[in-house]
């Protein structure tokens, strides 16, 4: 009988993963079914090309690290914005085709794109399941802590205001990496994640894409945290801002659901938010309501992609513009 179970599981583990190539290959595209998901273009004629960043630290995540510098030159002491892509995605597409690199433009913000490889990962997804590459000082998070790191020196970044962003593995990467970098990151956006410490392998990824878990109290997921941060870290802990479409068949919406209870008990608060049904969706808050330390997003009918409106809406939970 454990036989048959387990082949189940790994025959929706399969679809899943079909559905999540299919999901991120059709939004590059821009297919009319997942237009919602897809934000402003670019002008070809006014954006700068971003840059390649070599050097910039012993990069043992072998990742490609691009550089967006807007176009009027930021200002010492400016934000920083790191934004993650999702599976089978480019970097430089990413921010472009969902609003990041027009709004870097606007606020003079400088962007870090560090971008994966298929000879990391065979779909090109950020390895936000191995714990050799979201540890601290490992892999992959390792090499996009290095990139901050050379930005802030190349730009002269505010170091308190370093922000992050990604979508589906790479908000799961956002949220592990909030977990283990609590000193280097303000505030993230996790849109189509999972919480931290979901997965520790592929099958159990897979499995915990199709359907959130495991069943842990909201102390215990927030001990995920608290374990990924370094020893006896107390605090502060990133804000965070949390998006999900609720039809959604790559991810499970319930993860989204889990990944705010996880980082709300982070924060000392308890599991139940405030809710409102503003444009776009329900919002609910944890928190102050005028800095609320997390908000959830649920955006009804929308599938596995970036809403067009969610990026200019994260950045006034950041704080960097009115929300």
């Amino acid at each position: 009988m454990r036989w048959s179970r387990e082949l189940k599981i790994a025959s929706r583990s399969m679809r899943t993963a079909v559905r999540a190539a299919s999901a991120m290959a059709k939004a590059q595209a821009g297919l009319p079914g997942l237009r919602p998901g897809i934000g402003p273009q670019r002008d070809p004629g006014r954006d700068a090309d971003p840059e390649l960043i070599a050097g910039f630290g012993s990069n043992p995540g072998r990742l490609s690290m691009f550089v967006h510098v807007p176009a009027v030159a930021p200002t010492r002491g400016a934000p920083l914005i790191v934004l993650l892509h999702g599976c089978g995605q480019s970097a430089v597409g990413f921010a472009r085709d969902n609003g990041w690199t027009a709004l870097a433009d606007r606020l003079g913000i400088p962007l870090v794109l560090p971008e994966q490889s298929g000879d990391n990962n065979h779909g090109r997804c950020f390895n936000w399941f191995r714990p050799t590459h979201v540890g601290r000082e490992l892999g992959e998070a390792l090499s996009i802590r290095q990139m901050v790191a050379a930005a802030i020196d190349r730009f002269g970044s505010d170091p308190a205001r370093v922000y992050l962003a990604g979508l589906s593995a790479g908000g799961a990467m956002t949220a592990a990496l909030l977990a283990a970098y609590p000193d280097v990151f303000a505030a993230g956006a996790v849109v189509a994640g999972l919480p931290v410490g979901a997965a520790s392998g592929t099958t159990e990824a897979l499995r915990r894409m199709a359907e959130a878990g495991p069943d842990r109290s909201p102390d215990e997921w927030a001990a995920q945290v608290r374990h990924a941060a370094p020893v006896g870290y107390a605090g502060p802990w990133p804000r965070l801002s949390i998006w999900h479409g609720s039809a959604d068949r790559v991810v499970d919406p319930a993860n989204a659901r889990l990944l705010a209870g996880q980082w709300a008990t982070v924060h000392g608060l308890d599991g139940s938010g405030e809710a409102a049904e503003p444009d776009p969706g329900r919002r609910e808050i944890w928190g102050r309501p005028d800095r609320p330390a997390v908000e959830l997003w649920t955006l009804p009918g929308l599938g596995h992609v970036w809403p067009a409106e969610a990026a200019n809406r994260i950045a006034g939970f950041w704080g960097l513009q009115g929300g």
